[in-house]
């Protein structure tokens, strides 16, 4: 990767410390939690704190570096880079420090920015490059004095990215440590459901600090880092939107990524004013990923998944302590079929009987053995409202919800196959009749007003007789009246789960029958039809039921009405 170049002085980009120099060798436990704790410190800082992880933000084809200084030969170090959204092209050099600048002769170390007024501006060493999306490491166990530089450039789009350095990889391990056998194990596949297992992680298991797991489930690719995820979940939040200036923060606020508080500094920066900050801050669509934490579990079952499909799965261990997370290695699995159900062959003309279990489905179909114009579908739903869908040759015709009685006629084609699915209703199980025909004229099902209900006359109650109302239509048809006696106390509740409107007079006693009658009107306002029903007995409540009965026998029910007789006349 092409070495990048400081373009302000070393001076203007490094924070000036007045009492005390940012130093990674010694690492003054007290000093560095003070640091920490006050935001100024690192306010638009370029350099790396020990032990420290910090968040940023890179736009695209725009370098940033950061610096850090190790006075001390042989110092352990190590520095942990983690892209968030977009890969990164990173390297750390280093540049030999002047033999004056080490502190011996005073016995003080020199503050950071007399040490960088003595840097050449020649390239330094080159320790370690790298690019790629990966979570990449660089680690020594004897590093040379010096001031390091570390180079970040992202080409592909803006981004989020995370660095740690620490000069006490041995006692600080603020990652939890992955076990030998880093992979996620698929134990369980269903229909809907995934069981996951996966090996503790030391750092939990042997060095006793709180560690959780956390589970991400997706469609598209399996993640390598946790800052991954939230930059993706995020993808329409505050989170992917470009840092703006005037805010308070340090690098320690995830939100702000060590942009300058001046308020002018907008105005130097010319990058501010480009189309990349706008187009951060537009929205973007919200993704499928789903993101769940167990505690310390090592099998978790993930459950509403779809059937037939492939999830990929990823497993973070997050020490709680620092919020620092290591990924396991992902893995993929594709969800079972659903079971296949079987299929029902319809007849021409012929009506079949359908039973749906709650929230169930059913699959039928209808293959015309002529070539057909038009083809006739009648639904008639004995409960709730059921969904209907029709397909011909694998095309969508027809998606309706369906209740009482219903006809569909569509055009036809040569040799066409029809697949008809019929899905239940949320609330109970679902009875339905259906008829399918190439016929015109073949009509099983009577045809319905669109008012089904019955309607008693208040005024034209006695104590032996009521008086009702029905609503026909232009078809003539035969329509039979039922009573029955009920207790007081039967309501509307009793009455709505007998309304399975299938059941014809063929179910009644010979008692219930009060009369049959023909009934049509060529005018459709005026298809009313009135009965007096006789011999009742004072003060008492009747469930009253017409039927209307269509040339193929097929009855369908009315609205039940709940009627009662005066008392004393």
């Amino acid at each position: 990767m092409l070495l990048l170049r400081c373009p302000l002085p070393l001076l203007l980009l490094l924070l000036p410390l007045r009492s005390r120099p940012q130093k990674l060798p010694t690492r003054d436990e007290e000093l560095f939690q003070m640091q920490i704790r006050d935001k100024a410190f690192f306010h638009d800082s370029s350099v790396i704190p020990d032990g420290a992880e910090i968040s940023s933000y890179l736009f695209r084809d725009t370098p940033k570096r950061y610096f850090f200084v190790v006075e001390e030969d042989n110092t352990p170090l190590a520095v942990t880079v983690t892209p968030c959204d977009a890969p990164l092209e990173w390297k750390l050099s280093v540049q030999e420090l002047p033999e004056e600048a080490s502190g011996e002769g005073s016995g003080d170390p020199e503050p950071l920015e007399q040490q960088k007024q003595q840097i050449t501006s020649e390239d330094g060493t080159e320790l370690f490059s790298y690019k790629g999306n990966d979570v990449e490491y660089f680690v020594s166990s004897s590093s040379p004095s010096g001031l390091y530089q570390l180079d970040l450039l992202s080409t592909e789009k803006d981004t989020h990215f995370k660095v740690y350095a620490t000069t006490t990889p041995e006692s600080d391990q603020p990652y939890p440590e992955l076990p030998y056998d880093p992979r996620i194990d698929v134990t369980s596949l269903g229909r809907t459901t995934v069981t996951l297992a996966w090996k503790p992680s030391p750092t939990a298991s042997l060095l006793r600090q709180p560690i959780q797991y956390c589970i991400v489930i997706n469609k598209e690719h399996n993640f390598k880092s946790l800052c991954a995820v939230e930059a993706k979940l995020s993808s329409d939040d505050a989170f992917m939107m470009a840092p703006k200036p005037g805010l308070d923060f340090s690098p320690f606020d995830f939100a702000h990524f060590g942009f300058p508080a001046d308020n002018n500094s907008g105005k130097e920066r010319g990058f501010l004013k480009s189309s990349k900050f706008g187009r951060q801050t537009s929205p973007k669509p919200r993704v499928d990923l789903h993101r769940v934490c167990v505690g310390n579990k090592n099998i978790f079952t993930v459950s509403d998944l779809k059937p037939d499909t492939q999830y990929y799965f990823d497993m973070f261990a997050v020490n709680t302590n620092t919020n620092m997370s290591t990924a396991y290695v992902g893995t993929f699995a594709r969800t079972k079929e659903e079971a296949k159900q079987k299929t029902v062959e319809l007849k021409d003309g012929k009506v079949t009987d359908v039973f749906i279990k709650r929230k169930g489905a059913k699959f039928l179909r209808f293959a015309p053995v002529s070539s057909h114009q038009k083809v006739t579908f009648s639904i008639h739903s004995c409960l709730d409202a059921v969904q209907i869908q029709v397909r011909r040759d694998g095309k969508l015709l027809l998606s309706q919800s369906v209740e009482g009685v219903r006809q569909f006629q569509l055009r036809g084609k040569a040799k066409a196959k029809y697949l008809i699915r019929l899905k239940g209703s949320k609330k109970g199980a679902s009875m339905l009749k259906i008829l399918a025909t190439t016929r015109p004229n073949k009509q099983s099902f009577p045809s319905l007003p669109e008012d089904t209900r019955i309607k008693a006359f208040d005024k034209l109650r006695t104590c032996s007789s009521v008086t009702v109302a029905w609503l026909g239509t232009q078809e003539r048809n035969k329509f039979c009246i039922y009573k029955r006696e009920v207790d007081d106390n039967y309501n509307e509740e009793q009455k709505k789960r007998e309304q399975n409107q299938c059941l014809g007079p063929d179910t009644r006693k010979k008692s219930d029958k009060v009369l049959c009658k023909y009934f049509h009107s060529q005018n459709i306002q005026k298809a009313v039809t009135t009965e007096t029903i006789r011999g009742l007995q004072p003060g008492k409540s009747y469930l009253l039921d017409v039927y209307v009965i269509g040339h193929g026998g097929h009855s369908v029910k009315y609205q039940s009405k709940l009627v009662k007789t005066r008392k004393f006349c």
